[in-house]
């Protein structure tokens, strides 16, 4: 792994999430306190903010009235319940945290459920970059992070998953993955070791 061939992807870094006011930042909020997600995430992007390391950013966004959910069940059946992630809504935009990083975060968008690569351009912008390792950083550990994961996985990228800027629904569940499911098909590690790995001070 080098510099030039990786990507950090950062999903879920939303108001709706990470905001104190955030419509569904009690799902996350306990995991990302005890794994500091969000100090460990801005450390990260200091470090690499000089590097050539491509750094994406995939938004997830939905229209008014959520035309694009059709029968939903689950976690998208709670996000239209809740009227979470709603286009030009405070809960939607990306965290004040990142920006400071606006200049070097690639947003993709077009993001409407788990899977960052579906209904978006992300693969072939990853392709152009001759990008063949991903690393992801944000939430939901089990949704979002497991589907983005094991797609990048199957199309042939090698995927690193950083414990430490992940979050999921609960601590148990956070663990859980990062022991039991996502080293099925990735890297489990911490930012400070993806820094190391890459050869870049802390």
């Amino acid at each position: 792994m080098n510099t030039h061939n990786t990507c950090l992807l950062l999903i879920g870094f939303q108001n709706d999430y990470f905001s104190p006011n955030g419509i569904l930042h009690g799902v996350v909020e306990e995991s990302s306190k005890v794994t500091n997600v969000l100090s460990n995430t801005l450390h990260l992007l200091n470090c690499l903010e000089q590097t050539s390391v491509l750094i994406v950013e995939t938004p997830i966004f939905f229209t008014p009235g959520y035309k694009e959910i059709v029968d939903p069940i689950g976690i998208l059946q709670t996000i239209k319940e809740v009227g979470a992630f709603q286009e030009g809504t405070e809960g939607s935009q990306t965290i004040d945290e990142l920006s400071q990083f606006q200049n070097r975060i690639l947003r993709i968008s077009g993001k409407r459920g788990f899977n960052a690569f579906v209904n978006t351009n992300l693969n072939e912008v990853l392709q152009q970059h001759a990008i063949t390792n991903i690393i992801l950083a944000g939430t939901v550990t089990s949704v979002c992070i497991d589907s983005t994961g094991r797609s990048a996985h199957e199309q042939g990228y090698q995927v690193t998953i950083l414990s430490d800027c992940t979050s999921a629904r609960t601590v148990f569940e956070q663990s859980f993955y990062c022991e039991n499911i996502f080293p099925l098909y990735a890297n489990v590690i911490t930012h400070t070791e993806l820094l190391s790995q890459l050869e870049l001070s802390l």
